[in-house]
């Protein structure tokens, strides 16, 4: 095992850089999680390229790292990259999942410029939980990889496929394989989510917290739908109105 102890080292400055700076992982491909459950998933679910353990701490022994590189550390350069005020002391340097497109997949999430990564997180663990096939990232949107995202998809991340890229051309693919496409919308033409019709397959595109879905991505949709509003809120979180939509279409028989 490795041991570093500087924190000028060029292998803690990347890493640092890592969890700080969506353009380092965008050009490099990788990401670092934080954590023992985080750095489990990781493990289970994609490449690992280092293990970063603080002295002191013990790996579980039921954890298969026989070809993962290990890298021990100090308490000081586990606190620089901590992302979380208490920190476990275990780190895992990863490369980003490359996922295939599969035309086997019926369930989608889309998400179009939702900025918060919390939002995000929790929108991808929501995915997962829905058995959702997808989630597709438009512009505008947080970066899957930063590490609040990371934290608040609490390990989906590493089990459902999460694709970047232009939403109108997946609306159009989608389209073309005659599958529903809901879009959500504060708009006099929209229908209560829950008096729609299910199928087996749909899309659902959720929008940003502020504006919500752009105005040509509704003009494309099968139907845009809207959640009542009981009380005396103006709104719902776009997480939890995610939920609410996700679970409603997700249980066709």
């Amino acid at each position: 095992m490795k041991r570093i102890e500087s924190l000028s080292n060029s292998l803690v400055k990347y890493w640092k850089k890592l969890a700080t700076t969506r353009k380092e992982r965008d050009q490099s491909g990788e990401f670092l999680v934080e954590g023992f459950h985080l750095v489990e998933e990781a493990l289970q679910g994609t490449d690992v390229l280092n293990l970063i353990v603080r002295e002191g701490v013990e790996i579980p022994a039921t954890w298969n790292v026989d070809n993962i590189y290990m890298v021990e550390v100090t308490a000081a350069i586990a606190a620089e990259l901590a992302e979380t005020e208490r920190t476990q002391g275990i780190f895992a340097h990863c490369k980003q999942p490359d996922f295939e497109v599969k035309s086997s997949w019926k369930k989608f999430l889309l998400i179009d410029a939702v900025q918060d990564p919390g939002n995000v997180g929790t929108m991808i663990r929501t995915a997962d939980a829905a058995g959702m096939d997808a989630v597709i990232l438009g512009k505008g949107s947080a970066d899957p990889f930063n590490p609040k995202t990371i934290r608040s998809t609490q390990g989906s991340i590493f089990h459902l496929p999460v694709l970047r890229g232009e939403l109108v051309d997946w609306v159009e693919q989608l389209q073309e394989r005659d599958i529903p496409i809901y879009g959500t919308a504060l708009d006099t033409t929209s229908v209560v989510y829950n008096q729609v019709q299910k199928t087996p397959s749909f899309a659902v595109i959720m929008g940003n917290e502020g504006s919500g879905i752009s105005k040509e991505l509704l003009t494309k949709t099968t139907k845009n739908v809207i959640i009542p509003i009981m009380g005396g809120a103006e709104s719902l979180n776009v997480a939890v109105a995610t939920g609410i939509v996700l679970y409603h279409f997700a249980t066709a028989e």
